[in-house]
């Protein structure tokens, strides 16, 4: 599996705004869903957004509405918008193009992960 590497991260007061990216040296065609993780410390990784081949998103509870997650075809980038962040946003932040289990909607993923981006928000 290809590992993808994940910027953008940083350090950020409640409410305030963050954009990841997500660079790919080649996109694949037979990519047809690319996604955004998150991990906290002690707790299980999360499927945040996904982007299916056709435009289609889907994005977790916690951050519907406030997160926004986008592909540029010219520039091979995926990238996720984050407004209105919140401490519980806090977290270790990781890009996917590959080991989707069930469909893109779903967000699960098995696998190796690659270098992700820390997110820090504090209150």
């Amino acid at each position: 599996q290809v590992q993808l590497v994940a910027s953008g991260g940083g350090s950020v007061q409640a409410g305030g705004s963050l954009t990841l990216s997500c660079s790919f040296r080649e996109y694949t065609t037979s990519w047809s869903c690319l996604g955004w993780f998150r991990q906290a410390p002690g707790e299980e990784r999360e499927g945040v957004a996904s982007y299916a081949v056709g435009g289609m998103t889907s994005y977790a509870e916690s951050v519907e509405g406030r997160f926004t997650v986008s592909f540029d075809n010219a520039k091979n980038t995926l990238y996720l918008q984050m407004n209105s962040l919140k401490p519980e946003d806090t977290a270790m932040y990781y890009c996917a193009a590959e080991g989707w289990v069930g469909s893109c909607r779903q967000r699960r993923r098995t696998g190796s992960w690659g270098q992700g981006t820390q997110v820090t928000v504090s209150s």
